[in-house]
């Protein structure tokens, strides 16, 4: 049974910082691109960041750059996403996604983890 489980969201101030674990099981982690996406309030699902299999490339949409850092643990079947400089617009539901570096009719997604800044 594939899982993938987000945590280490909550509630921040804005300029603070969160660290979201999104940690799979029942796949061969290695062979998957992950993506964060997230849902605003009211707003649809937007792509936040991407990783490749290998972590060898990170795609960032323009909002986060600078401020968000994908990264993985293919040991560990891990992918994290460090968000600094948190602003009150970068509340959502974050969600990781992992789709198979092969075929991307194989996809799967975690259940969310909400992150709220907030003073």
């Amino acid at each position: 049974q594939v899982q993938l489980v987000e945590s280490g969201g909550g509630l921040v101030q804005p300029g603070g910082s969160l660290r979201l674990s999104c940690a799979t099981s029942g796949v061969t982690f290695s062979s998957y691109d992950m993506y964060w996406y997230r849902r605003p309030p009211g707003k649809e699902r937007e792509l936040v960041a991407r990783i490749t299999s290998t972590g060898g490339t990170t795609n960032y949409a323009d909002s986060v750059k600078g401020r968000f850092t994908i990264s993985r643990n293919n040991a560990r079947s891990t992918v994290f996403l460090q968000m600094d400089s948190l602003k009150p617009e970068d509340t959502a539901v974050y969600y990781c996604h992992a789709v198979f570096r092969f075929s991307s009719d194989v996809n799967y997604w975690g259940q969310g983890t909400q992150v709220t800044v907030s003073s």
